[in-house]
């Protein structure tokens, strides 16, 4: 639902499961996974322990690139589901959502 609702790539895409908690390493693993989108034309999904999910989503706003599409899925299937997909330009003009202790799926595309 978080795929086809982000306007990413559907036709080829990976899972990556959960990043790394350490900031410094979680950063490296947005690098490498953008480059690899990019490379591949590949759509990368992950998740992040709820706590966890804002400061995810910042480091992704500071550390990719203006033009790669990032999507936060939140409460899927629930009356307070919200889904957000743009730029990493975009996120970095906007107030960024509240994700805390929200389920969220990112999904993350590189043009």
């Amino acid at each position: 639902l978080a795929l086809m609702a982000s306007g990413a790539n559907g036709q080829n895409f990976a899972f990556k499961g959960y990043l790394p908690a350490d900031k410094a390493q979680r950063i490296s693993a947005l690098k490498a996974l953008e480059q690899r989108s990019h490379q591949h034309n590949e759509t990368q999904l992950f998740i992040e322990t709820p706590y966890r999910n804002d400061a995810l989503l910042a480091d992704a706003v500071a550390t990719l690139s203006p033009s790669t599409r990032l999507c936060t899925a939140c409460d899927l299937t629930l009356p307070s589901q919200q889904i957000i997909s743009q730029t990493i330009a975009q996120w970095r003009k906007s107030s960024l959502p509240d994700l805390k202790k929200r389920p969220t799926i990112f999904v993350l595309h590189a043009a």
